[in-house]
């Protein structure tokens, strides 16, 4: 059986209840993790400590090949990578080894800029279509993770 880990510290509701839904017809291990400034209720859930990459480290450390991880950490989403499971954004965005290293010097890049004194902008305000996005692409993860073979060229935006 494989898991769905979820970096829940700014994991939208909506998601959550997809995740949720799915599991009655998937059959998959639902786990959350979260600091405790967050409260998620959930039987399985890990609550971790205030420090800055705690949550992170607790996704990697549960996380298994052929896992799902839902997260908007790009730098989180490649290690799950390098593990061999799948990524996947709150807003559908299916990470990939053909795609991560582009966002990952974009996040550099966007860093660099706001170091220097510039501003970026934040992210949109979420929107159905975001959530009819995530369940699609979380579909479509859900079947690749069943058979535990991810194939590049179906998981590139």
């Amino acid at each position: 059986m494989f898991k769905v880990i979820v970096d829940a510290d700014a994991c939208p509701r909506a998601c959550l209840q997809v995740l949720q839904r799915q599991k009655k017809t998937w059959k998959y291990r639902l786990l959350t993790v979260a600091s405790v400034d967050h409260r998620i209720d959930h039987a399985d859930h890990i609550v971790v400590g205030k420090g800055q990459d705690a949550a992170d480290l607790a996704v990697v450390n549960n996380t298994s090949r052929g896992d799902i991880v839902v997260t908007q950490d790009w730098g989180l989403a490649a290690l799950v990578l390098g593990k061999g499971a799948f990524a996947i954004s709150p807003s559908g965005r299916i990470f990939s080894e053909d795609n991560i290293d582009f966002l990952l010097e974009e996040r550099s890049l966007k860093a660099k800029f706001r170091r220097a004194g510039g501003r970026t902008k934040g992210p949109s305000a979420r929107t159905r279509e975001d959530d009819r996005r995530f369940q699609e692409s979380f579909l479509l993860l859900v079947k690749r993770a069943r058979t535990d073979t991810p194939n590049e060229s179906e998981l590139t935006e």
